[in-house]
C-alpha cells in the first residue's frame, strides 16, 4: 500500500513499524503530507537520515491511502495488544517453573522464547523419556533407521514435532554463530561431511540432548568448548595433520609422547 502511494519509507528504515516509521505513518493517516514534517518525526538514529527521509517520502497520498493506512495501523494495533496478553498469560503460566526456563537459556542460542516453547511441548518431568536419545527421536530429530540387506537406505530425520523441531532449528543457527562454543566447532565438522542441513539439525539434537539433562538434574549447560574434537581426537588428528603436510612434500617426526 505504501508503494502504491510511491512512499520508499522501507528502503531508508530497518522497520517501518518502529517508533519514528509509525510516527509518520500516523501523521499521514491524520492528514500531513509535507515530507519535511514527517522527516522531522524521525527518533533516534533515523534523524541522522533526514534527507533521505524526505525523498522517501515524497509520494502521492491520496485519501484512500490514508484510510487504508488506518485500517492497517488498527489491525496491527489490535493484534499487538493481543499478544501482549498472551504474554501476560504466558507469564503466569512460566512462573511457578521460571528457573527451569532461566536454566535453559544458559544453553547457546536459546532465547527466553525459545525456552517457552521447549518447555510448552516437552514439559519439565523428564521421568517420561528413558534417556535423552528417547526424547530426541521423540521429536523427530533422530534419523530414520531404514536399512535393507545391511545397508541404510536413508538417513532423513523423522517427521513429527514439527513445532518443537523449527523452535530447535533456529536456535541452532544463532548457537552456531557463538564462536567459542561446542556447538559451532560440531556444526562445522558435520558440515565439512554432510552438509549444512544435517549438520544444523545435529547440533539441535544437541541442544535438546542438553535441555533433557538440565531439566533433569537442574543444572545449568557447561560447554565444551570449541576446542573439544581436537582435544578427544588428538591422535586422529595428529595423524590427519602428518598426512597433510607428507603431501605437501615435508617430513616431521612427531614426538613420541604427543602420539
Amino acid at each position: 500500500m505504501l508503494e502504491d502511494a510511491n512512499l520508499k519509507l522501507g528502503s531508508v528504515l530497518s522497520d517501518v513499524l518502529g517508533h519514528s516509521g509509525r510516527a509518520m505513518l500516523k501523521a499521514i493517516v491524520n492528514g500531513e503530507a509535507d515530507p519535511e514534517r514527517l522527516a522531522a518525526l524521525a527518533q533516534g538514529n533515523a534523524r541522522k537520515k533526514h534527507a533521505e527521509l524526505c525523498e522517501a517520502l515524497r509520494g502521492r497520498i491520496t485519501e484512500h491511502h490514508r484510510t487504508m493506512l488506518k485500517l492497517h495501523l488498527d489491525i496491527i494495533g489490535a493484534l499487538e495488544h493481543t499478544l501482549a496478553e498472551l504474554d501476560a498469560v504466558v507469564g503466569k503460566a512460566l512462573a511457578p517453573i521460571r528457573q527451569r526456563a532461566r536454566l535453559l537459556t544458559t544453553i547457546p542460542g536459546v532465547s527466553d522464547l525459545t525456552a517457552q516453547v521447549l518447555l510448552a511441548e516437552i514439559g519439565v518431568d523428564m521421568t517420561r523419556f528413558p534417556d535423552a536419545g528417547h526424547l530426541v527421536s521423540w521429536a523427530g530429530l533422530c534419523p530414520r533407521n531404514d536399512e535393507s540387506a545391511g545397508k541404510r537406505r536413508s538417513t532423513r530425520v523423522r517427521k513429527s514435532g514439527t513445532w518443537l523441531k523449527t523452535a530447535l532449528v533456529t536456535a541452532a543457527w544463532a548457537a552456531v554463530r557463538v564462536k567459542t562454543s561446542y556447538l559451532r566447532a560440531q556444526f562445522l565438522r558435520i558440515k565439512a561431511r554432510r552438509g549444512a542441513k544435517k549438520a544444523i539439525l545435529a547440533v539441535a539434537a544437541s541442544m535438546l540432548t542438553a535441555a533433557y539433562h538440565i531439566l533433569r538434574d537442574g543444572v545449568e549447560y557447561a560447554d565444551l568448548g570449541p576446542d573439544y574434537f581436537d582435544r578427544h581426537h588428538a591422535e586422529k588428528t595428529i595423524r590427519r595433520l602428518l598426512k597433510r603436510l607428507a603431501d605437501l612434500g615435508c617430513h616431521v617426526d612427531p614426538i613420541a609422547h604427543a602420539v
